[in-house]
């Protein structure tokens, strides 16, 4: 798999986690005319955050003028990681954390119940099991779901933050709350175990991926953050297998990306912060923390 390619799936990687708990998710569009967009104010500065989808359809664009507009008045443009910048990724470290070495393979990490249903899986979409056998779990689960989301129409190259990461190239300073290197250190970390729960996970709702990514942008387009609450907050409590991976995954990195946005409230400089929808709503999420912290917080 091609470095490019590997750091694109990465890039989709916390969209996924959402995608694979939207079953349960209610339409409540109607209810809610606003964006998935917050302004928060210091008494010195102002950051605009925006929820991102990680991957688009090319006809959701041009976004509204309200989200445009905040992106010409900022000065610094913030995403999680800058998927663009390829030069930042160590391939050695990358190959040797997402893929077996020539004396192993994924069989003898994962129940063979499991294994069959990957094999299945590959079988569809017409790809040599031998391509399978030497991903880690963790890369297998992304894998799978691009490659189904990329069968629906939908592209990472069209995602919220590879538009601004154009628009901004040459023109805006270009900031990370985090780094692809954090983001392969963070998945690779876990154990075999949580890595062949969020696999299995991901197996399984395969077969209702359309209808949960439909689900997912309605929720976004109408800025329905009680949906996407509801999704995060219901589902793990059914599985507890996967509590301490999303404990990691959403409610660690939300202190952090914290810290990050109380920095740029400290500059002179209006900050345009992108990152996953998911990390933004319930009690845990970033915006609650920041109004708790006292910063003046509006969706927009």
């Amino acid at each position: 798999m091609k470095v490019k390619k590997v750091t694109r799936i990465l890039s989709i990687f916390f969209t996924l986690v959402l995608i694979n708990l939207s079953a349960y998710a209610k339409d409540n569009s109607s209810q809610n005319n606003k964006n998935f967009r917050w302004k928060v104010q210091s008494k010195t500065n102002t950051v605009y955050v925006l929820g991102s989808i990680h991957f688009m359809k090319k006809e959701v664009y041009p976004l509204s003028k309200e989200i445009e507009s905040a992106f010409d008045k900022s000065n610094v443009l913030v995403v999680e990681a800058d998927v663009n910048d390829v030069s930042k990724i160590d391939i050695e470290k990358l190959i040797r954390t997402a893929f077996y070495p020539e004396n192993d393979s994924l069989q003898n990490h994962i129940s063979q119940e499991t294994y069959g249903m990957v094999r299945k899986e590959f079988e569809v979409f017409g790809i040599p099991q031998v391509i399978a056998d030497k991903q880690k779990p963790w890369i297998l689960a992304l894998t799978l779901e691009s490659l189904e989301l990329a069968r629906l129409g939908y592209d990472p190259n069209s995602g919220i933050d590879i538009y601004f990461l154009s628009k901004a190239s040459g023109k805006k300073k270009i900031k990370e709350l985090e780094s692809i290197d954090y983001q392969i250190n963070l998945l690779s970390g876990f154990s075999d175990n949580d890595q062949e729960a969020f696999l299995l996970y991901t197996l399984k709702d395969m077969g209702s991926l359309e209808k949960e990514v439909d689900t997912l942008m309605r929720a976004w387009k109408s800025g329905d953050t009680k949906s996407l609450e509801s999704i995060i907050t219901k589902n793990i409590s059914e599985d507890r297998r996967l509590s301490s991976i999303y404990e990691k995954l959403l409610y660690e990195r939300n202190t952090n990306m914290v810290s990050r946005i109380e920095g740029f409230l400290k500059t002179k400089e209006t900050h345009f912060v992108i990152v996953g929808a998911g990390h933004l709503v319930g009690n845990k999420g970033i915006i609650e923390i920041l109004k708790k912290e006292g910063y003046l917080v509006e969706q927009l």
